[in-house]
């Protein structure tokens, strides 16, 4: 090899080294996160305009609320702000999160626009995680759902998944963590797909829809959830939450600074207004636990124009009860005097959120007035709002109580109001006494002699996820773990039953689910959210403090369950009123394994949820390639000895060639903190090459 050929060689490997050093450090080492506040996708949608593919990378960790990032918050309350310091509500716990935010990054695009999220799963101790995107019906992205073993395994730790699908469900939703309970931890945000004016048919009612007037609102709980969840299930069947949050805000913590006798807190939510305006805001309810949340801003109404994406008819309304998985979007008209004040915003949560008096508020500050806050106690018992009540828990006097079912759809009327259902479905919801041995043992501690533990149940069965995903890996689920109502082989009022509950409607088939809260054991409204198809909400009713399944067939047999037959609301998430029934259907148009389960965090880890296959197996969508498998392994031997390099046609060798060696070079060089040093990097490049190069 001449001088030049050397030259060549020397600079090539040179150029290669430095490059595959770059590309490494930026793979495994980047902890840039990104907020996405200025994201191009963010902007205003046109008629006709262009559309855009819409990518994010999130990085998916444990935190902690208050951590080294937020400097001297709350004393200094402008440290609260700072990157990557989440002050919650002042209660230092762990968090599960992505981008170190709470909420999360916000997708916010326009319709027609293709969403692409990249998940980095850095959760320590091996966690595995998934994004669902609650609300997006996935129409040809079936693999995109984001349920951890039903249409994926978990991201395992330190893998990325790239979600990728289209932005064709307009309207406010979220995504949140699929995977145990991290949605409960932290692990939720914003997905809102507007409309372009000519397809926006409430643009009249507003002036502004801004992407700051998005809330989410929540229980809050002061230990990590997955504490809680086993001291639900093996100990006292604590289940109640002590906190709220308004965007991943609120004041509850008092910090005492003894020096100056000052006590501080960790800043509110703000949403700001201007007089004479109209705006539509959007509300998220990203509840954990059995926690019904009252929605109300002080001396304003709201009028109601969407529900789950889904346009009604306007309701003017002075308060609504927004339940786990719903959204709902309100125009507020700011008629106030600037130079009065500001108002508060209320959220009070009922059910399990009233034994603690869980409640939090945000400030609707108006432009002009006074930099205070509004007048009057913040408190549980002060978010008592009188007037009509839109969706309420149960009546609340003096309060004129309106149920959703009385809402109007904007979409025009369809075949699934008026034609006849091709399959009828009743499922009972209830909490079980039973021996669940998940919970309790037979011989040490039996549900009779023991806390007990009453299992949140569908017909009698507590579902279970399978050891695959049957979308994705549908012949490695064993079809014996499968079951359902009607072909379950135990008496399951007696004997705790466990599998993986499904049912299987043919594709194109109109679907009508009865499905009836028993309300026997305790007094709960379950929100049951379903996955892949909206539905229409034909009827609802509260029959007593408890009814049965059987009650309700026999009264559906004498035509005493009234049906809407025109306007019924469109919704992906709705209730299921205690000692009462709702009556949904929708038409089975996507192929796939979708979930139907209680958007109650700790209802749906124990069991209750029902599986809905779509569509026999020929007609389930094609795998994307490459897509990552799991499941059940057993020892069987090892792999047959791979010949590396086959004998040539025509030679009579049996014995294999050996491949001649190749050998991979990596330079790297790091610092104590995990950062490549450029000047040091490229003398330990150059030296490597030096080295190649003088045994050329």
């Amino acid at each position: 090899m001449n001088a030049v050929e050397r030259f060549t060689v020397l600079f090539a490997v040179l150029f290669i080294a430095v490059l595959c050093v770059s590309h490494a450090q930026s793979d495994i080492w980047n902890y840039e996160m990104r907020d996405y506040k200025d994201h191009p996708c963010l902007r205003p949608c046109e008629d006709g305009g262009p559309v855009r593919v819409c990518k994010y990378e999130w990085i998916v960790e444990n935190y902690y609320v208050l951590s080294k990032a937020c400097h001297g918050c709350p004393y200094n309350l402008s440290h609260c702000s700072m990157p990557h310091c989440i002050a919650a509500d002042g209660f230092g716990r762990g968090i599960k999160v992505a981008n170190r935010m709470m909420p999360g990054p916000g997708i916010q695009v326009c319709e027609g626009d293709t969403i692409e999220v990249t998940v980095d799963n850095r959760l320590e101790s091996s966690e595995g995680t998934s994004i669902h995107w609650h609300g997006i019906l996935q129409h040809d992205t079936q693999y995109m759902d984001g349920v951890a073993m039903v249409t994926q395994c978990p991201i395992p730790f330190n893998a990325k998944f790239t979600y990728r699908f289209l932005a064709s469900s307009h309207g406010t939703h979220f995504w949140h963590g699929h995977a145990g309970t991290q949605r409960a931890d932290g692990l939720y945000g914003p997905l809102v797909i507007r409309r372009p004016p000519g397809r926006e048919h409430q643009l009249s009612l507003y002036d502004y829809d801004l992407p700051e007037h998005v809330i989410d609102v929540t229980d809050w709980t002061i230990d990590m959830t997955t504490n809680r969840l086993a001291k639900y299930v093996h100990f006292d069947y604590d289940n109640k939450p002590e906190l709220m949050l308004i965007n991943g805000k609120g004041q509850h913590q008092a910090f005492r600074n003894d020096t100056a006798n000052t006590t501080h807190y960790t800043p509110r939510s703000d949403f700001s207004v201007t007089p004479g305006k109209k705006y539509r805001f959007r509300v998220i309810c990203s509840a954990i636990m059995n926690c019904p949340i009252q929605f109300s801003i002080d001396d304003h109404t709201m009028t109601i124009i969407s529900s789950d994406g889904n346009d009604i008819e306007p309701f003017v309304t002075d308060s609504f009860t927004i339940y786990g998985g719903e959204r709902l979007d309100f125009v507020l008209f700011a008629d106030k005097d600037a130079a009065l004040r500001n108002y508060w915003i209320r959220v009070r949560g009922y059910n399990n959120c009233a034994n603690r008096k869980a409640s939090q508020t945000a400030i609707l500050k108006y432009f002009g007035a006074p930099d205070e806050l509004p007048p009057g106690p913040t408190r549980w018992e002060d978010g008592i709002r009188a007037g009509i009540h839109l969706n309420p828990a149960f009546p609340i006097p003096p309060n004129d109580t309106v149920e959703f079912k009385d809402m109007k759809a904007v979409d025009p009327d369809d075949d699934t109001l008026t034609s006849p259902p091709n399959r009828t479905i009743y499922l009972a919801i209830d909490f079980v006494p039973i021996d669940n041995l998940r919970s309790h043992n037979l011989a040490y501690y039996p549900f009779k002699a023991s806390n007990k533990f009453y299992s949140p149940q569908v017909n009698w069965i507590s579902s279970q996820m399978p050891p695959s995903p049957p979308l994705s890996q549908y012949d490695d689920v064993p079809q014996d773990l499968y079951c359902n109502a009607e072909t379950v082989q135990k008496q399951c009022t007696k004997e705790w039953c466990a599998c993986v509950h499904m049912y299987e409607v043919a594709l194109g088939d109109l679907v009508e689910l009865v499905v009836v809260d028993e309300g026997k054991p305790s007094h709960a409204y379950h929100p049951l959210h379903l996955h892949g198809h909206r539905f229409r909400v034909m009827g609802m009713g509260k029959l007593g403090e408890s009814t049965s399944i059987k009650t309700v067939k026999e009264m559906d047999k004498r035509g005493e369950l009234n049906r809407t037959i025109s306007k019924a609301v469109l919704k992906d998430t709705v209730i299921i009123p205690d000692g009462g029934y709702t009556i949904i259907r929708f038409r089975a148009d996507n192929p796939g394994i979708w979930l139907f389960h209680c958007h109650v965090e700790f209802h749906s880890e124990t069991g209750m949820s029902v599986l809905f296959q779509v569509g026999a197996k020929s007609q389930l969508p094609r795998r994307p390639k490459n897509f990552p498998k799991c499941g059940n392994w057993k020892f069987e031997g090892y792999e047959d000895d791979l010949v590396v390099n086959p004998p040539s046609q025509g030679s009579n060798s049996s014995v294999a060639t050996p491949e001649v060696p190749k050998v991979e070079v990596t330079c790297l060089y790091k610092n104590g903190a995990g950062e490549v040093n450029g000047f040091k990097l490229w003398i330990f490049a150059f030296t490597c090459c030096l080295l190649i190069y003088l045994n050329l």
